[in-house]
This record gives structure tokens, C-alpha cells and sequence, in this order.
């Protein structure tokens, strides 16, 4: 009598297996574009701006020229809302994401330009590879609008779900005022509680950045002028962001002078071909020990 095999397959064994996505970290996510500093800022400063995108216009053919707005955040930090009228809103500040947000964010347009207007999109949290901002997108300087609350979310007289105007409320109740200067590109004057700051995403590599910084810091410029202090930097998607603590009670016209001041200064130690003496050395090793990595 033969043996009837056992079958030790599991049920498990029979479902189809997922694909595993590998994730890629990209240290500048945002490299190749115009306004790649103002992209930074608004991902990592700003708490309420948007600012419009044009399509490629093979996207344009493919699905229609439709309004597109980036937005530093969205209901609920969603990647992409979809309105409608066929709008679309695109969210730089999001819960999840891989290590490429340039990826991420053509991915969350791609995925809003294929739902219907209107619906919940759907956007995977790890993509793969495939186009970046630089392929869906025209490049060029960003219309930024600063805004004091997150109403341009909303359908000018329209209700929205009510799971959005709770979101829309506490991301009201978390913004702190920020304004953007008109001294400095990507230089922002934000208010928190007891002081103010001017934070600067500088457009320019971060060794050549940070030896400016280090020469300024020798000569004792490095200040934006009385009552201010330098009170370090962020590092985010490869560039450096100094920050200044500011007296709480002047107002952010007022800093535009000072902020103008200290770009010419910088600009002037930027070009600077010297290399570092050795009080240089020890000023760019102190800025370094004052620097905290954003991404």
C-alpha cells in the first residue's frame, strides 16, 4: 500500500508575495531645481504657505491642465487632496514618506492626477523608483503666499468634512507668525513663545557655507547686530540653515536691514579663496558642534 504524501505547504505559501520595495536615502532631495532653497524652507520652516506648480505638458495632455498647489501641509499632514473643481493640493510636510521626498512628492501628484476629483487619494508610503519633481513638473522660482491660518484648504462656501475643520483647527492653533524677507532669499523671521528668530537656508554647498561662516565668526560678524545672537545652524536636505535669536519685541520689518547687512557679508567671505588659517579652523569646529541635522 503506498504512502499518500504529506502536503506540509502552508495556506500562506499560495498567496501571491509582495515586492519588496527598497528604499533609497537621497541627501538632497530637492537638487536640480530653481528654488531648491525656498523648497527646503517650506518643508522644514514655513508652517503655512502654499505656492502653484505648473505641469509638463505631457501630463497636461494626459490629464488635463489642472490646477496644482504645493502646500506645507494638508488635513491630517496628507500627502495630496484632490477637490472637485479638479484642483489639486500637494503636501510638503506629510506623516510618512521614504528617503526620497522628491519621489514622494511626484508620486502623491501622479497618484491625485489619476484620481477622480473629489476622492481620497491613495498614495503608497515607499514608491520605488520612478519619475522625481524635475519630470512632472516645470521648474522655475515658486510664487510663494504666506498664509496666517490653513483656510486655503476649503471650498470658498462650501462645508467640508467635519474631520477636516478639526484638523484645520489645531493646525491653526499650531502656527506660530512667520514672515518671509525680502533681503535674503529663503530667509524667514519667525515669533515663538518669549523670542524671535531669522532662520536662512543658504543656497550654497555646505563646506564653502560653513568656511564663510567660520571666517565671519572670526571677525565677529557673524551677529545681525545688538540684542541678536547666532545661536547655530540646521543641516537639512544637504544645505545649512543659521539661525539668529532676535529681541522678542521688534518687529520682522525691522530685521530686514540687518538681514541685507549680513547677506553682503556673507556673499563677501563666500568668495573669499583663502583657506581657513588657523583661528578659522577652530571657528568652523566650533560651528560644526553647534549644527543639529533636520533630514
Amino acid at each position: 500500500m503506498s504512502k499518500r504524501r504529506k502536503n506540509t505547504r502552508s495556506a500562506t505559501d499560495s498567496a501571491p508575495r509582495r515586492e519588496k520595495v527598497r528604499d533609497i536615502f537621497n541627501p538632497r532631495p530637492f537638487e536640480g531645481l530653481a528654488d531648491e532653497p525656498e523648497w527646503i524652507a517650506l518643508r522644514e520652516l514655513v508652517p503655512a504657505a502654499s505656492a502653484p506648480l505648473r505641469l509638463k505638458p505631457e501630463l497636461v495632455e494626459e490629464y488635463g491642465d489642472r490646477p496644482v498647489t504645493l502646500a506645507t501641509v494638508l488635513p491630517m499632514a496628507a500627502p495630496a487632496m484632490t477637490k472637485p473643481d479638479g484642483r489639486v493640493l500637494i503636501g510638503l510636510q506629510r506623516h510618512v514618506q521614504s528617503g526620497d521626498v522628491s519621489r514622494d512628492l511626484a508620486e502623491a501628484l501622479l497618484c491625485a492626477l489619476r484620481t477622480e476629483p473629489g476622492r481620497q487619494v491613495a498614495v503608497p508610503p515607499l514608491p520605488g523608483p520612478g519619475p522625481r519633481l524635475t519630470d512632472v513638473l516645470v521648474d522655475g522660482p515658486l510664487e510663494i503666499t504666506m498664509h496666517d491660518g490653513f483656510e486655503f484648504w476649503l471650498d470658498p462656501g462650501a462645508t467640508d468634512d467635519p474631520s477636516v475643520q478639526a484638523s484645520l483647527e489645531r493646525a491653526n492653533a499650531a502656527i506660530y507668525p512667520t514672515v518671509r524677507m525680502t533681503a535674503a532669499r529663503a530667509a524667514y523671521w519667525c515669533q515663538v513663545p518669549e523670542k524671535a528668530h531669522v532662520r536662512w537656508v543658504l543656497p550654497d554647498d555646505e563646506d564653502a557655507a560653513l568656511d564663510a561662516l567660520a571666517r565671519l565668526s572670526v571677525t565677529g560678524t557673524l551677529t545681525l547686530g545688538e540684542g541678536t545672537k547666532f545661536a547655530g545652524m540646521f543641516r537639512a536636505h544637504g544645505r545649512l540653515i543659521p539661525v539668529w535669536d532676535l529681541p522678542e519685541q521688534t518687529p520682522a520689518e525691522e530685521w530686514e536691514g540687518p538681514v541685507a547687512g549680513f547677506a553682503k557679508r556673507y556673499a563677501e567671505a563666500l568668495a573669499d579663496p583663502a583657506v581657513l588659517d588657523a583661528a578659522g579652523r577652530r571657528a568652523r569646529h566650533g560651528l560644526l558642534g553647534r549644527q543639529l541635522t533636520l533630514r
